[in-house]
């Protein structure tokens, strides 16, 4: 079949308009915001060669969903299941004067995403709270522990709500083993302990004027006002490290000690997988100039921070619109 010009164009704005659902839907998945970033664009390549023989039995949406399930198939199948550092320790705190140690094995680890790029298009407050909540740090974690067709089925049965016979559609599958499979992830993630003891606040007034202490307090390395921000049992872990501190004091001994080299940073607010977090820039010379550090998540839980997660990757900052410096 050949197209026009235009409307090869309008084609490709149809499927470009599906782009941030399904980046939230492969993220969910694959629990990687790179992973998510190249299933989604392997997605659209697919839909395009393949646009002449769409038939209209389905919508667009759900052709692009079962080809983006089965591009997150394919890649599930030679990946391992990602987790935080200190779900993969069975150690505690490690000393707060050790150093960084040694990195955890690539891939090994729930990447962030910007809420920018799978926030629903929505001022309905109630869906985007819903929304946040399923891009969570824990909750993302929690879905790695599922088999790939059990996780796609609590994605899209739980989380964007289709009907159990539109997911059976989409898997070729029957309405029992859709039901049969959805019972069984919720079993799982009921049982499992990645969620236990990891509630977050909402995003709020009091959380922002939370992170603007938060942010103060690191910028002007004023340690002492930072440790009274935290929960007494707060936990700090630093993606691809495989070491994690638990305890607001061992935190402040840490950033006063080996992390010394964080003073001096410059911070950026981000909504991050639901949550509030900063990009943070280290100086990197005499000149003033600050690069990239890492991403960091903020889990909030009764006004005081619960768990920061520090992604020591200056890759992600591209995936965020960050500046390569400041």
């Amino acid at each position: 079949m050949t197209q026009t010009h235009g409307a090869s164009v309008s084609t490709e704005l149809q499927l470009e308009d599906y782009r941030r659902e399904l980046t939230g839907y492969c993220y969910r998945m694959l629990g990687s915001s790179f992973d998510a970033e190249d299933a989604v664009q392997d997605t659209m390549v697919r839909a395009w060669k393949a646009i002449d023989r769409f038939d209209g039995r389905s919508s667009l949406r759900s052709w692009l969903y079962r080809i983006a399930t089965n591009v997150c198939f394919d890649m599930l199948g030679s990946s391992k299941r990602r987790a935080f550092p200190v779900d993969m320790s069975p150690t505690a705190s490690p000393p707060v004067h050790a150093s960084l140690g040694p990195q955890l094995a690539a891939g090994s680890w729930v990447e962030p995403i910007d809420d920018g790029r799978v926030a629903p298009e929505t001022s309905d407050p109630a869906e985007i709270a819903e929304s946040r909540e399923s891009i969570r740090l824990a909750f993302v974690a929690a879905l790695q522990h599922l088999p790939a067709k059990q996780r796609a089925v609590l994605i899209l049965r739980d989380v964007l709500r289709w009907k159990a016979d539109e997911v059976a559609q989409l898997l070729d599958a029957s309405v029992a083993s859709v039901n049969s499979a959805l019972q069984r992830a919720r079993a799982t993630l009921a049982s499992s302990d990645v969620t236990e003891g990891r509630p977050a606040d909402p995003i709020d007034d009091d959380q922002r004027a939370l992170l603007e202490r938060y942010v103060k307090a690191f910028e002007a390395y004023d340690i002492e006002s930072l440790v009274a921000l935290l929960h007494e049992e707060a936990i700090q872990s630093m993606p691809p490290y495989a070491m994690w501190l638990q305890g607001a004091e061992d935190i402040g001994t840490w950033m006063l000690g080996v992390g010394n080299g964080c003073r001096g940073s410059r911070l950026i607010p981000l909504e991050v997988n639901g949550m509030l977090g900063f990009a943070q820039y280290r100086p990197s010379g005499p000149d003033g100039r600050h690069e990239p550090w890492g991403i960091n998540v903020l889990r909030v839980s009764d006004g005081r921070v619960a768990e920061i997660t520090t992604f020591l990757d200056a890759k992600l900052f591209s995936l965020f619109g960050l500046p390569a410096s400041l």
